[in-house]
């Protein structure tokens, strides 16, 4: 399907030495690669968007707020909406009849996620008379061979689009599945460069995995200037309030659809939110969160990489922020900050010196 595509001018090929880029640069035209791959995608007709993520990683939130961004700009808002808890077969089918389910974004594509890979093949077998379009994942199966039930349906469906992140997940797809693969950044790019939204309060902030993604290293005490943290843990009685709040509101709109939607955009928001106060507190940022490196960029905060257990992280940034000015990478948590600290004393022996 032919579209206008603004961003068409603007080009990811990289040399073997790659020029820094600045934050501006490589947003907009991961942007532009996202939007344009939707274009070329997505089928007409009306949309559901399905697998909101209703819980705390603040970077499910920011793939839905990027994926909600898109679909506002192309004139495409889903007609139907929903999380695990809420989801009703028959509704996304009479809201939008021969229309398509596009499925929520992120790296739960796998073994390491299974309500997620359950609640993807529960969509691939109920609604084989209308495509499906999965947004952009990362794919991690243990073994190879536990893929076969995702393939089968994949197959047995027939009208399935798999947008993935990375090269690996690429090749794992393209030799596994039989279906349309194509190769797309990520949603949450789709937000565009953010205003930070408080000064730094520490030289480091580092934002480190405590789920069973995380690769190995040791909890040691963070050292002076460095506060470490994750962001999995949210405030209940804040997140209580809120949807204390959304009742109310509810109230005035009068059509369940534009209620469920409302609350999911509130909630995301909120979230994302409080992750961007939190990567602010550093003037730098340790990371082996995808997302705290995506939200880094849209800050333009400098920080350090670091791979998470199955090469997501590290394989993202290969493939497309590689060449991101404020990009450093580390093979250990020690290392990462050690190279935070040292560039944090740089800058403040240059400062001093100018």
């Amino acid at each position: 399907m032919a579209h206008d595509d603004p961003w068409s001018c603007l080009s990811l090929e990289k040399g073997p030495d790659l020029t820094p880029a600045s934050a501006d640069q490589v947003v907009a035209t991961l942007a532009g690669r996202f939007a344009s791959t939707l274009n070329r995608v997505l089928p007409p007709g009306r949309l559901a968007l399905v697998d909101f993520p209703d819980h705390s990683n603040v970077g499910d939130s920011a793939i839905w707020l990027g994926e909600i961004a898109y679909l506002r700009r192309a004139g495409r808002m889903p007609v139907y909406v929903s999380a695990l808890g809420d989801h009703d077969d028959a509704a996304t089918a009479a809201a939008i009849g021969d229309g398509t389910i596009l499925i929520h974004g992120g790296g739960n594509f796998g073994t390491l996620w299974p309500k997620h890979e359950a609640f993807r093949l529960r969509m691939l077998r109920h609604h084989r008379d209308r495509a499906i379009v999965q947004m952009p994942q990362s794919i991690h199966y243990d073994v190879p061979e536990r893929a076969d039930e995702m393939a089968a349906a994949i197959r047995d469906h027939g009208r399935f689009t798999l947008l993935v992140r990375d090269a690996k997940s690429l090749a794992f797809a393209r030799e596994r599945f039989d279906c349309p693969v194509e190769l797309c950044p990520d949603a949450a790019l789709m937000l565009g460069r953010l205003p930070r939204p408080a000064p730094a309060v520490a030289s480091v902030f580092a934002l480190l995995r405590t789920d069973h993604e995380r690769a190995n290293g040791k909890d040691a005490e963070p050292p002076a200037g460095v506060i470490a943290d994750d962001w999995l843990e949210e405030d209940k009685g804040a997140r209580d309030r809120i949807r204390a709040t959304l009742k109310l509101r509810r109230l005035l709109v009068r059509d369940p659809q534009a209620r469920r939607l409302l609350r999911q955009r509130v909630l995301a928001e909120w979230r994302v939110k409080r992750g961007l106060a939190m990567l602010a507190q550093g003037e730098m940022v340790v990371t082996d969160r995808l997302h705290a490196h995506i939200l880094s960029l849209l800050l333009d905060i400098p920080h350090v990489l670091l791979d998470n257990s199955y090469g997501k992280v590290a394989g993202f940034a290969d493939q497309w922020t590689a060449d991101y000015a404020g990009l450093s990478r580390a093979t250990s948590r020690e290392s990462a900050i050690d190279l935070a600290l040292a560039a944090t004393t740089q800058k403040e022996m240059r400062h001093v010196a100018s």
